[in-house]
């Protein structure tokens, strides 16, 4: 029953975070203009927030970081209502992918009975991998690989987020909840940034694919989460991640318009509605 509702309010989460990184790349290709776009991206990515967290009281945090990547699955049902187009065969191909290997992750997860708190040598390791893939973004020349490392950060800060949050459930100090809200915050600004430039698809499928990983490994080390069934589980969970990495790069692809850019070629900066009009057919 816990599972259950862990998964709807995953569910739910991602379709908030969604909508607000629909709004976060607008505003990003408007140079930051737009009070109002600004304020419901933040209140949209609060309510994910929200339910983001209380998703961690009732499942682990392998699935709910897995259910993630639903955030880029909902970029499909976004952009046909925006554009009034159709979902593309190639879409629902990516789609289907990311569903069948987020269920295969779904079923095979099993919950651990960990639940220290994240220690200072943990903490600082997550700090120094944010701060350094950051810093190499910013340094970058390249638009594409700057928003790609930006959006590696990302995933890697709202993951150490989540750990930190879901540890915080049993108990809490100040350090921790300091913590928490110092990575989930950089979380947040370092995906509006990734934005910037690159346009949408790209940054989200990076970060769908960084979160769970981060967060699946830091919950097998510190909460003892695991999968069933030993070796064979951990290969099927195996091959459903690579399937729903497969789908999450697929609809990235279809979003920067079907192909892959050149070496140390940018991709050229477009609108969010040229991002969704490219995602659907």
């Amino acid at each position: 029953m816990g599972t259950m509702i862990a998964v709807a309010l995953s569910v739910m989460a991602a379709g908030s975070y969604a909508a607000a990184a629909v709004l976060q790349e607008r505003l990003a290709a408007a140079g930051h203009r737009g009070r109002t776009r600004w304020v419901v991206a933040l209140l949209l990515t609060a309510a994910g927030a929200g339910l983001h967290v209380a998703a961690l009281a009732y499942g682990t945090v392998a699935v709910v970081q897995a259910l993630g990547a639903l955030t880029l699955l909902f970029a499909l049902p976004i952009a046909a209502i925006r554009t009034r187009t159709r979902v593309s065969a190639a879409g629902w191909r990516g789609a289907a992918l990311t569903v069948a290997g987020l269920a295969a992750i779904l079923t095979l997860a099993q919950p651990g009975a960990g639940t220290a708190l994240p220690g200072r040598h943990l903490t600082l390791a997550a700090l120094a991998a944010v701060i350094t893939l950051a810093l190499l973004g910013w340094q970058s020349t390249s638009a594409t690989a700057r928003a790609l490392l930006l959006a590696a950060a990302s995933g890697t800060a709202f993951a150490v987020g989540s750990v930190f949050t879901k540890a915080m459930l049993t108990g809490c100090t100040w350090p921790e909840a300091v913590a928490t809200a110092v990575f989930s915050v950089a979380g947040y600004l370092l995906g509006q940034a990734s934005y910037r430039g690159a346009g949408l698809a790209g940054p989200l499928a990076v970060v769908s694919v960084t979160n769970p990983v981060v967060a699946t490994v830091i919950g097998v080390l510190l909460f003892g989460e695991g999968f069933r069934y030993g070796t064979a589980g951990l290969v099927a969970v195996a091959a459903g991640g690579l399937a729903a990495t497969v789908g999450v790069i697929g609809l990235a692809v279809l979003t920067a318009g079907g192909t892959a850019p050149n070496a140390g070629a940018d991709l050229v900066p477009r609108s969010a509605e040229a991002h969704a009009a490219s995602l659907v057919g």
